[in-house]
């Protein structure tokens, strides 16, 4: 009877060990799968590879700036004033600047101080504005007539690639720094008579009449 209590406990326990080493392994298993989730992933790889794309897209932007050629001659404008059958001024003129620069065009009466004034591009090397004046036109007396080349800032980007950001390229007797601290611009000035009323002048004057 004893000798049955005794094969009977040994089968129990054999029983029992088996239990215990499956529920070993378990807990030895989770570690090892938090591991390999921890070390897998490779975003890092396709961040590196993105910014790789963008260096080389700025490269390649900054080689083709580089292919436009500065502005490298001193700024020419060349302007001719006409007086209308309506008593009113028309601008043309002639210049070296890029195609597409912008200029602003101005007419004021030294009298008055009454200034119009007119935004205009470059075209085949040349520019008109106008007419300016009243509609009843201008009365006599004496005008001047400027033509700006305007800050880099409003500049297209085509002109600016030849001018500088800041129309540092520009330059010649022409050229000055801008009052705003904006860069370098360029201004042409001539002064006109309109009427037949005589002047004593040590400036050059250019007397209009009626077309």
């Amino acid at each position: 009877m004893t000798a049955w209590y005794r094969a009977l406990g040994v089968s129990l326990l054999l029983l029992w060990l088996p239990g215990c080493g499956g529920g070993e392994e378990e807990t030895r298993a989770e570690p090892t799968e938090s591991v390999n989730t921890v070390d897998s992933g490779d975003s890092g790889d396709s961040g590196d590879s993105g910014d790789s794309g963008d260096s080389d897209e700025a490269a390649q932007a900054a080689a083709e700036t580089r292919q436009v050629p500065a502005f490298d001659q001193p700024v020419m404008i060349d302007v001719a004033s006409r007086l209308g059958s309506d008593r009113r001024l028309r601008v043309t003129g002639e210049t070296n600047l890029p195609e597409s620069t912008r200029l602003q065009v101005l007419v004021k009466r030294e009298l008055s101080g009454v200034t119009w004034r007119e935004r205009v591009t470059v075209e085949d090397s040349r520019f008109e504005a106008g007419p300016f004046g009243p509609g009843s036109g201008l009365p006599d007396g004496g005008y001047v007539v400027r033509v700006d080349v305007q800050e880099g800032s409003v500049q297209p980007p085509a002109v600016r690639a030849r001018l500088g950001e800041e129309n540092e390229h520009l330059r010649g007797p022409l050229v000055r720094s801008s009052r705003h601290g904006l860069g370098n611009v360029a201004s042409y000035r001539q002064r006109v008579l309109v009427g037949n009323e005589t002047r004593r002048t040590q400036d050059n004057v250019q007397v209009l009449e009626m077309e």
